[in-house]
């Protein structure tokens, strides 16, 4: 866990990245490479920026809308150790669901106890207690591959609808990667926006990533094309896309994702990619429709919620993982830079439903 993303080997040869990248069209050479800016120094670890801070307190304020709705109902519930009855799963079922965990995951969720319940078992509300928080840990699944993933380069696919932070969670994480030793290379694919791809540009200039990018109304085949060659030639170790995510001209899209995957996959191997779909916490159920689409163009590996402080729908993590056996990478519990955390399943449950 405290070992989220890959270290670089201390050792390691310094890897010649331009600063900055932009093409003009698919058929332009790249410029010459110019200077790389000095590496930041290795930090002591992923986790020692949250030693002020307790990682389980950030989750716990980051949750606290979430832990708010149910803790009335936690509250009254598990107050006093008693016997559980049916009106009292069907009342935790009504609180389960508006808590944005859906009809679907929480049923699944209780159904086990409630059947016990059923036989006539005695059960206390201690037991159901521990079994909840058993039963959302069980439906959080974990990734198991490294993060990021290995190759020549290693490639982060990032899908999501407009709106949902994917051109900002593509600086964060690529900030957090150089901070680790890892060289970067941006790669701005959402050709339809001018704005998409002004933004990455700004973010590039900022953290001092190179950025691949086109016209806007190129080819995003292209611009993945010309980002991913770029980045073997110059050994960089991860190339973060960005891509479109224009829900009003679905067959559009999906085309033109599969396509770009497609591009992906004859330049680099399948175990050295991850498509990560970004989503926004305070769209609550509507977030497992956004997966449902994307999946149909998409393999989708792993996901990333963000405006998790912002909702108190965080209960849609655990239906996203449950109903796609999806594994969250990072979710975010606020505005700045380090608000954007990697998931700790343990930290999640205990925020919500605390012991």
């Amino acid at each position: 866990m405290f070992k989220f993303f890959r270290r670089k080997k201390e050792k390691e040869e310094k890897k010649e990245v331009p600063e900055k990248e932009q093409l003009k069209s698919p058929q332009e050479e790249p410029p010459k490479e110019v200077e790389e800016p000095q590496k930041e120094e290795k930090k002591s670890g992923f986790f020692s920026r949250f030693k002020k801070e307790g990682f389980f307190e950030k989750f716990k304020k980051g949750l606290a809308k979430t832990k708010e709705r149910l803790s009335e109902t936690f509250s009254d519930l598990f107050e006093v150790d008693r016997v559980v009855d049916l009106e009292t799963l069907e009342e935790l079922e009504e609180n389960l669901i508006l808590a944005d965990l859906g009809v679907d995951t929480t049923l699944a969720l209780l159904e086990p106890f409630k059947d016990r319940v059923l036989k006539g078992e005695s059960l206390t509300t201690r037991e159901l207690k521990n079994f909840l928080r058993e039963q959302m840990l069980s439906f959080l699944k974990e990734a198991d591959s490294e993060f990021p993933p290995s190759g020549s380069p290693g490639v982060l696919f990032f899908l999501g609808v407009n709106g949902v932070g994917k051109t900002t969670t593509i600086a964060k994480i690529g900030k957090k990667l150089k901070q680790e030793g890892f060289s970067v290379v941006f790669v701005a694919a959402d050709t339809f926006r001018a704005a998409a791809i002004d933004q990455l540009k700004r973010w590039g200039d900022r953290i001092g990533v190179p950025v691949i990018a086109l016209q806007e109304g190129a080819d995003p085949g292209a611009v993945i094309y010309q980002g991913i060659t770029y980045a073997q030639k110059h050994n960089a170790d991860v190339v973060l896309i960005d891509t479109a995510g224009r829900l009003h001209t679905k067959y559009n899209l999906i085309e033109e994702l599969k396509k770009m995957v497609r591009v992906v996959n004859k330049l680099v191997p399948e175990e050295s990619q991850e498509n990560i779909i970004v989503l926004d916490a305070t769209t609550g159920q509507n977030a497992l429709n956004q997966v449902e689409h994307f999946s149909q163009a998409v393999p989708i590996h792993s996901a990333i919620i963000t405006k998790m402080d912002g909702t108190a729908k965080g209960g849609v993590a655990i239906a996203i993982s449950h109903k796609f056996n999806l594994p969250i990478r990072f979710i975010g519990l606020g505005e700045k830079e380090d608000d954007l955390v990697p998931f700790d399943k343990k930290a999640f449950v205990s925020a919500i439903l605390p012991n």
